[in-house]
């Protein structure tokens, strides 16, 4: 068991240890969750384990806190995907709802709601990283491209969000809809609706032309 990861030491082995640690919690929960079986699956000793984290709630809280970076990391600025602002908001949107609603995120989102009341903080830096955070982002890439105001661009980012968000989100983190198993960089996930996501985005462009 010991042979395979050998070679892995220091940040490679935490890396290895958290995603192993991802799988695990997501499968089996908190709870049911036990570090001998995140030290069987990543092949490593218990030692080891322990050395990179003390406890079973100090894995959990890291295995979070890289599922945030992850997000961010993949989402950009809206700045990122297109010179024309019709076709940035719209990849934008897409890689945002994309990412909301694969399967690894929406199993990582139902565990943290598990467990919001073991862990609040957790959960409050959760909810910013995956809706305060990327509206933020929006609403800036709004204010520099039409000129609005901070208070406009908030408002009109978390509209344009609330429009591509519902009912796509919510009935992938109530099981009511399959989820994409795997995130792609291209093209978009079939799970995501293109045209509703244009269609919102040319709605918001046509009333912001008109004040």
């Amino acid at each position: 068991m010991q042979i395979k990861n050998k070679a892995r030491r220091g940040e490679q082995l935490r890396e290895h240890i958290l995603s192993t640690a991802k799988d695990v919690f997501l499968e089996m929960g908190f709870e049911r969750a036990s570090m001998d079986v995140v030290a069987d699956r990543a092949e490593t000793s218990k030692r080891s384990l322990y050395a990179h984290f003390e406890s079973k709630e100090k894995l959990f809280l890291a295995m979070i806190e890289m599922v945030r970076g992850l997000l961010q990391s993949r989402l950009k600025s809206p700045y990122a995907y297109s010179e024309k602002p019709a076709e940035a908001l719209t990849m934008f949107c897409a890689r945002y709802v994309e990412s909301l609603i694969s399967s690894g995120s929406i199993r990582v989102c139902r565990v943290s709601v598990a467990e919001s009341e073991r862990f609040p903080e957790q959960a409050k830096q959760y909810f910013d990283v995956l809706f305060t955070q990327v509206q933020s982002r929006l609403s800036v890439y709004l204010k520099g491209v039409f000129g609005m105001s901070a208070r406009a661009s908030a408002d009109t980012a978390q509209r344009l969000l609330g429009q591509v968000l519902y009912p796509l989100f919510p009935r992938a983190l109530f099981g009511v809809d399959g989820l994409a198993e795997n995130l792609q960089d291209n093209p978009v996930s079939a799970n995501v609706d293109l045209r509703w996501i244009r269609k919102s985005v040319a709605e918001l462009m046509q009333s912001i032309e008109s004040h």
